[in-house]
């Protein structure tokens, strides 16, 4: 039975693992996020001397995934500046000596859950992480969906509430977009609180729930994925589920009927796996590597 590395790349962490080709999280350690030449030797130090078959890394971005492009495999023009530019899949490929797969971080967490989680068995599924940022990954039979470049449904813009307090989103992008006034650190701007300590105040939740709504009403009508799973801190806050669910079908507003939508409780749903999607969607990365491969390590 083959066994993968499984790199979860976040900006604030790194995520390291071992998992065997059945979803068993063998060995794991977590790291802090520095700069490359601080980072990196910690993480190829993990991995050296495992027996690996492939790699899997799901890394924050925005990254090249063009593979016919130089810039694939490399982190493009991430705010973590230190990070530019830097060719992580390669990197890993000559120091290991082994296939590598690649994508983003919600991408893989998004494959996560459709080889392991709550969207086993379908053909299309969305997943949205809800934390210090916004992200959205995708995935469509059975692959993460690319694109031109990849899914950036957390910039996706949307329409501000006239009483939310917070006069424009933080996002230094874009002034009302979905990071910008649904993520955890937009929640601690409009209220002085972080997220966790809110759980009774349901004006904060009701405007999340209206906002984070939005956003998937958008990727309703565009992508009609067959489940979208929420994850990240904020999805923590369990009360959300039942206000995103009733704000989803007032925005519908009766349009689209039937499928999952007739029994929402199935069809949004908290993520399945804790906090393992995004390493079990990266090993998942390195197993479609070796396979794409030949089986040859």
């Amino acid at each position: 039975m083959p066994y993968f590395g499984a790199l979860e790349a976040g900006g604030t962490k790194m995520v390291c693992a071992v998992v065997s080709g059945q979803g068993e999280v063998m060995e794991q350690t977590v790291l802090p996020t520095r700069c490359p030449e601080a980072t990196v030797p910690e993480l190829l130090a993990f991995f050296r001397g495992k027996p690996l078959a492939a790699m899997g890394i799901g890394c924050f971005g925005p990254v090249g995934l063009d593979r016919r492009t130089p810039q694939y495999g490399s982190i493009l023009a991430t705010p973590k500046t230190a990070w530019r530019g830097f060719p992580i899949a390669a990197c890993f490929r000559e120091a290991l000596g082994v296939p590598v797969g690649f994508d983003t971080d919600v991408n893989a967490a998004a494959l996560g859950e459709w080889a392991w989680g709550g969207a086993q068995g379908l053909d299309t599924a969305a997943y949205l992480t809800v934390g210090t940022g916004v992200g959205l990954g995708i995935v469509v039979g059975g692959r993460p969906y690319h694109g031109m470049l990849h899914p950036e449904g957390g910039h996706l813009p949307i329409a501000r509430r006239a009483d939310d307090p917070l006069a424009r989103g933080i996002c230094p992008f874009h002034p009302n977009c979905l990071e910008g006034l649904a993520s955890g650190p937009s929640i601690e701007a409009r209220w002085g609180r972080p997220a966790r300590e809110l759980a009774g105040q349901g004006a904060v939740w009701e405007l999340e729930a209206f906002y984070l709504a939005q956003a998937l009403c958008a990727y309703i009508m565009v992508l009609s994925p067959e489940r979208i799973i929420l994850g990240g801190g904020v999805m923590r806050q369990a009360q959300l589920f039942p206000l995103i669910r009733a704000e989803v079908r007032r925005q519908l507003g009766g349009y689209i009927s039937g499928g999952g939508l007739a029994e929402l409780e199935q069809y949004i749903v908290p993520a399945s796996l804790g906090d393992s999607q995004g390493v079990l969607g990266a090993a998942q990365l390195a197993a479609d590597a070796y396979r794409e491969n030949g089986g040859r390590v």
